[in-house]
């Protein structure tokens, strides 16, 4: 019989990342496989030792890059890629990624490396970036999920404001998509096919994300809306892919983002699908089944 591991993060105790976990674990074991529910502080990263006990491949639910690199280096199959769960793990890479492929994604500048100790501001450069984007506009941190660390910017003092507060993290500036305001779509992407959405809309945030208080529906996604989520994917070499859709002009597609660690549960509520399933047959077609 094979055997998976599917690693989460042991510190964060919401039950949203138990419960991935349990999905995917449910999800192997429905296939023939022994899934084994790991927290990633379970695994000593000793890096001149290997691991006695290994699996036939990973499943990764966390972000932290170092331990999936170190399974990787192991020889271990571990999906998604730690080279993709790190670029999208950072906004700002992973915009000049989908732009380097054409990506539609609204207008996006990324901020200028600045240390804690010092300014920009009377220097002009933050004239031209609101020159360019216009008020309002997106500041969004390049790390940060659930909405968190994303900033509706209204006028030229919250702009200054946020922009003094950020020196010596790394940042974007985004052109603010109104049509947008409060909802989206996520789309999830499991080796190059759309397997399951839902709309996601807020009353209340400009934000769609559930976890800010946000509803979310069944949505039926037009063939461009499928097409520009698997094209963002593709771009980052996503295997597994949460890929949120912004409503852009004549509802035309603009990706806001791409999650490699893409939580399911909330798409399972909505839609009855369980995105593992597909995540583990992909994975076998990938490192071959084992007939039991």
């Amino acid at each position: 019989m094979q055997t998976c591991w599917i690693v989460y993060n042991g510190s964060l105790t919401h039950d949203k990342f138990i419960e991935q976990a349990l999905l995917l674990q449910e999800a192997a074991e429905k296939q023939g496989i022994q899934a084994i529910l790991v927290k990633n502080y379970e695994l000593l990263i000793n890096v001149q030792e290997y691991l006695s006990m290994r699996p036939d491949f990973v499943v990764f639910l966390d972000k932290d890059i170092l331990l999936a690199k170190y399974l990787k280096n192991q020889g271990i199959p571990v999906f998604n890629d730690p080279n993709v769960i790190e670029i999208c793990d950072n906004k700002a890479q992973q915009y000049l990624a989908l732009a380097q492929a054409l990506v539609p994604m609204p207008l996006t500048i990324i901020a200028p490396k600045v240390y804690p100790e010092f300014s920009i501001v009377h220097t002009g450069y933050y004239e031209q970036v609101i020159e360019k984007l216009k008020l309002p506009m997106i500041i969004k941190e390049a790390h940060g999920s659930f909405g968190m660390r994303v900033y509706l910017i209204e006028t030229r003092e919250q702009f200054y404001e946020k922009v003094e507060e950020l020196r010596g993290i790394e940042y974007v500036f985004q052109q603010f998509i109104e049509n947008s305001r409060g909802r989206d779509i996520r789309v999830n992407v499991v080796g190059g096919e759309v397997v399951a959405c839902m709309h996601r809309q807020s009353e209340t945030d400009f934000r769609a994300n559930i976890t800010n208080g946000g509803t979310a529906s069944s949505i039926i996604l037009t063939e461009r809306q499928k097409e520009v989520a698997i094209q963002a994917a593709a771009a980052l070499n996503a295997e597994f892919a949460g890929v949120d859709l912004l409503f852009g002009d004549d509802e035309e597609p603009l990706v806001c983002e791409v999650n490699g660690v893409a939580h399911i549960r909330n798409l399972y509520n909505v839609t009855g699908i369980n995105v593992g399933d597909y995540m583990i047959s992909y994975i076998l077609s990938k490192v071959g089944a084992v007939t039991i």
